[in-house]
C-alpha cells in the first residue's frame, strides 16, 4: 500500500503541484512554529527588500503556515551572519538566512574570517541570478570602461569581501583599469557617498539590487555604466560590455567565470547545516511555491524586483562544481579576489 500510495504521489507531483506530497506529519511540521528570517544586510538594500517580500509569501506556502519574523544582521558584509548561522544558529528549523552571494566563495579565497563551510549549509533557493555593474556617477568623466584606464577613479565598497571590494581588483587586472577602493561603508552609506560626491563610482553592485533601491538612478540616467558581468548582456543593458568579451586570454576567462559563480546563486537563502531534512523539504516547497504566487510576482513587479528562480538542488550542484575546480586556478582566482593576506 505504501508503495502505491508513493508511485500516485510522484504521478500526482509531476502533474501538479508540489504540495500533492506533503502528508499529515510533514504538514504539521511547521504548524504553531515561528522562524526567524535573518537578513545579513542593513535596511534599506536589495538583499533587504527580496527578504522581506519573500517572508510576506512564505509563510503561506510553508505547510503547518509558520509565523515568519525578520531580523537585520548586518557586520562584515555579511560575514557576521554567515558565521553565527553556521555555529550558533539553532538547529531545529526556526532559522533561515538570506545571505550575500560572494560569501559562498569565500573559503575559497582563504579569507581568514570564514568560520563556516558553504556546502554544509542547506541550500533553499534564489530568486535569480545576479549580474553585477560597475557604474560612475553622471557628473564623472569616465563615461566608458576604457576610459577607467587613464586615471585613477575612486569607489566605495562596504568592506574587503564583498562585489564592491572584489570587482575593481578583477577590473584592474584583467583590463588595466585604474579603481581605487575605499571600504567601510554600509550598504545604503556606499551608494550615498556616490551622490554626495565623496566617491566617484561603485562597482560590483547588482544591476536587479539598482532598480529596486535606487530607482531613480536608472529612470533618470544619473550613472554611466561601464561593464557588466554575466555571460552575455542583460536585456535591458543591450549596449554596455560584458567582461568576459572583453578578455581573450582562456585562462583569465576561466578565472573570471570561477569568480563569478556566486552571481549564479543570486540572492541565496540557506539554513544552518543539521536543520532536520524534513523541514529542509517543507521550505524548499514553500520557497518554490511563493516564488510562483501570483501576488508576490505582481507585488515584485512593482518594486522592480527580479525574479528567475534558482532551487535549492542546483544551488548545491553549482557549489560542488565551485569547490571542485582544480587548485591552481582557484589559487590565481583567490589572489585576484584579494584572497591572500586578509
Amino acid at each position: 500500500m505504501k508503495r502505491l500510495q508513493f508511485a500516485l504521489c510522484v504521478t500526482t507531483t509531476l502533474a501538479a503541484s508540489a504540495f500533492s506530497c506533503v502528508g499529515p506529519a510533514q504538514a504539521q511540521v511547521y504548524k504553531g512554529k515561528q522562524i526567524r528570517m535573518v537578513i545579513a544586510s542593513g535596511a534599506g538594500g536589495g538583499y533587504d527588500a527580496y527578504a522581506r517580500i519573500l517572508q510576506r509569501y512564505l509563510e503561506k506556502h510553508i505547510p503547518g503556515n509558520p509565523t515568519i519574523v525578520n531580523q537585520n544582521m548586518p557586520g562584515a558584509s555579511g560575514m557576521l551572519a554567515m558565521n553565527w548561522a553556521f555555529n550558533a544558529a539553532p538547529k531545529d528549523g526556526s532559522v533561515i538566512l538570506a545571505t550575500y552571494n560572494a560569501l559562498l566563495a569565500e573559503p575559497l579565497y582563504g579569507n581568514p574570517s570564514v568560520q563556516y563551510d558553504p556546502v554544509k549549509f542547506e541550500l533553499i533557493g534564489s530568486f535569480s541570478k545576479q549580474q553585477n555593474i560597475c557604474v560612475t556617477w553622471n557628473t564623472s568623466p569616465i563615461k566608458n570602461i576604457m576610459q577607467a584606464k587613464e586615471r585613477e577613479v575612486i569607489v566605495s565598497a562596504t568592506g574587503a569581501t564583498g562585489n564592491s571590494a572584489t570587482m575593481p581588483k578583477i577590473l584592474n587586472t584583467v583590463l588595466g583599469t585604474k579603481f581605487k577602493t575605499v571600504i567601510g561603508y554600509g550598504t545604503t552609506e556606499s551608494r550615498l557617498a556616490v551622490e554626495k560626491g565623496e566617491v566617484e563610482g561603485i562597482c560590483g553592485l547588482s544591476w536587479s539590487t539598482l532598480k529596486a533601491s535606487n530607482p531613480d538612478w536608472v529612470q533618470n540616467k544619473r550613472i554611466n555604466i561601464l561593464v557588466q558581468t554575466g555571460a552575455k548582456p542583460q536585456p535591458d543593458l543591450p549596449n554596455v560590455p560584458v567582461l568576459l568579451d572583453l578578455v581573450s586570454d582562456p585562462e583569465n576567462r576561466a578565472i573570471i567565470k570561477l569568480l563569478g559563480f556566486p552571481e549564479d546563486m543570486g540572492r541565496p537563502f540557506v539554513m544552518p547545516p543539521g536543520t532536520p531534512k524534513d523541514m529542509v523539504a517543507a521550505v524548499r516547497r514553500g520557497f518554490d511555491a511563493a516564488l510562483k504566487d501570483p501576488q508576490l510576482r505582481e507585488e515584485a513587479e512593482k518594486q522592480m524586483l527580479e525574479i528567475d528562480p534558482v532551487g535549492g538542488e542546483e544551488m548545491e550542484q553549482i557549489l560542488r562544481e565551485a569547490y571542485g575546480q582544480p587548485k591552481d586556478l582557484v589559487k590565481k582566482a583567490a589572489q585576484w579576489a584579494g584572497g591572500e593576506g586578509r
